[in-house]
């Protein structure tokens, strides 16, 4: 049986996966940062440049942040995320790094003076990463063939506990202490999972002195032409704390299942 692989892959280098598509007559240009792509994959020198994948219902599901580039994310902040009156002069920094407390992908800072820091709100950018691979589906569009037989992966929605939500609580934390908030640009089909996962507080009213998270959620939408564009979904806010004891304090497995775990393990 074959096996269409644009049925594991949605976009590569911006455009809608096609049979037989080589981004190398491109020069792996990506459409969104205007330079070559910087996704990579052990299994070649060239670049990877797989944007968006599909959910076995067919969703998409962007695998590389760079793929928001495509919409101004950072002017829709400003609009929609900014505390109080808006920004005079609002200045963006990229990639700010700081001892004990990381990095963030963007900070923009009102400067109405052109030197002087006044307000300021830091924007995180995330997208998902996979378990398994989709190199033979990738492999196979290039090479204007299909699969024999479907190859398997998977969305990991556990690693974004792990990496993305836990430093998220902690900036939420520090931003708390300097007086403004931190931005989360993300997906909805991420932001779902993280809200029906562990159902913190969350409200729309941003400008609150209880939110210092904000998230702002994009839908992928149909753009017409095989492809998709990102359209801002929803616009909400919560507490670090709120944030933490959901994820925290999540419902506990039964008592019965740990102990059926633990005499698997016995019996080995």
């Amino acid at each position: 049986m074959s096996i269409d692989p644009t049925n594991s892959i949605a976009e590569i280098l911006g455009e809608p996966a096609r049979i037989g598509f080589d981004p190398a007559s491109k020069n792996y240009q990506c459409p969104y940062i205007g330079q070559t792509c910087t996704k990579r994959s052990t299994a070649s020198e060239y670049p990877y440049p797989v944007c968006t994948l599909k959910k076995r219902d067919g969703a998409p599901v962007c695998v590389c942040p760079k793929r928001f580039y495509e919409i101004d994310f950072l002017q829709e902040v400003v609009q929609h995320a900014w505390p109080g009156q808006k920004p005079v002069n609002p200045r963006i920094a990229r990639e700010v790094q700081m001892k004990d407390f990381g990095n963030v992908d963007f900070v923009i800072a009102d400067t109405a003076d052109g030197k002087n820091i006044g307000q300021f709100l830091s924007v995180e950018l995330q997208a998902i990463d996979i378990t398994g691979s989709v190199r033979d589906a990738y492999d196979a569009i290039l090479a204007g063939q299909m699969l024999d037989t479907k190859k398997s992966y998977g969305f990991n929605w556990k690693n974004v506990y792990k990496r993305y939500i836990n430093q998220l609580i902690s900036k939420g934390y520090y931003h708390h202490h300097w007086g403004t908030k931190i931005v989360a640009v993300i997906q909805d089909e991420v932001y779902n999972y993280v809200c029906n996962d562990a159902d913190f507080m969350r409200t729309a009213d941003i400008s609150s002195q209880n939110v210092n998270i904000i998230f702002m959620s994009y839908r992928f939408e149909d753009n017409g032409a095989g492809g998709y564009k990102p359209v801002l979904d929803k616009v909400e806010g919560t507490h670090h704390s709120n944030l933490q004891n959901a994820v925290l304090y999540k419902s506990a497995p039964s008592r019965a299942e740990f102990c059926k775990k633990i005499a698997a393990a016995l019996s080995r």
